[in-house]
């Protein structure tokens, strides 16, 4: 089962400051035209060859990308991996915060 939370809980949160880990599992391109500033950029392409990356750190990973589909996929295949993970609902296209560019 899909765990989810809004686009606007992730914002609440980051504002107050947690310390939030966070994946954007969207493409190098659509990464490149816009991404939330304390995402790590994790394309879904390549998860299964970064679960090293994904290991090193704890807690609850929150999955993001244009709209939440494949955000979906890859919180259902983490949580089956047994990680904790949670898809934004909505994606990018639903976030309201601030937005980085390039690399």
């Amino acid at each position: 089962m899909n765990k989810v939370q809004s686009t606007e809980e992730l914002l609440i949160r980051l504002q107050q400051g947690e310390k939030i880990n966070l994946v954007d599992v969207r493409e190098d391109e659509e990464w490149e035209e816009g991404h939330i500033p304390e995402a790590r950029h994790v394309a879904l392409s390549r998860l299964q060859e970064s679960m090293d990356e994904l290991q090193a750190d704890s807690g609850t990973i929150w999955l993001i990308c244009r709209s939440g589909a494949r955000s979906g996929r890859a919180s259902d295949y983490l949580n089956a991996m047994g990680y904790d993970a949670v898809n934004v609902e909505g994606g990018m296209l639903a976030w309201a915060g601030e937005v980085a560019q390039g690399r």
